[in-house]
């Protein structure tokens, strides 16, 4: 396996992994906890499930940018020869990263304290912010793997 290959096949299963955890939150374990658990409960099995996630989207947001910026060196020679797409990629990247840290270092703990004080119309506000944020992530990393699938020129 050449350099390029490892750092390739790493930073596409970071992708998945981060875009793939957003996507079945959104779309699959959110619906499930809505039909089933009240919301003590649910906001209960968010405020455990988002530390836990969190954790891998940390070692996600090293490892896209080590990869990544391998891969511009070892194939584009630099960010200067990178085309287009590239740099549109990084872009969303950065957006992707600023709206996880927004949730990780405002709405988590806003959650936290509400599930301790057992406020939930607090914490089922702090989880509608949290929700809408990573719906638009989750859009932002949609995009980011289609263009990266289509390599789209701009």
């Amino acid at each position: 396996m050449t350099v390029y290959a490892l750092l390739y096949a790493l930073h596409v299963l970071a992708a998945v992994v981060w875009v793939g955890g957003m996507f079945f939150a959104w779309m699959v374990l959110r619906p499930a906890a809505v039909s089933v658990l009240e919301a003590p409960a649910r906001l209960r099995l968010w405020g455990d499930v988002f530390p836990r996630f969190f954790l891998w989207v940390w070692l996600i947001v090293l490892v896209l940018p080590v990869s990544g910026v391998g891969m511009l060196q070892l194939h584009f020679g630099g960010f200067e020869t990178a085309p287009k797409y590239v740099q549109v990629m990084m872009g969303l990247y950065l957006a992707m990263l600023a709206l996880f840290i927004r949730i990780q270092a405002l709405q988590l703990p806003e959650l936290k304290r509400a599930i301790a004080a057992e406020n939930w119309p607090a914490g089922g506000a702090v989880l509608g912010k949290i929700r809408r944020l990573v719906g638009f992530n989750l859009l932002l990393g949609v995009a980011v793997v289609a263009i990266a699938a289509t390599r789209a020129s701009f």
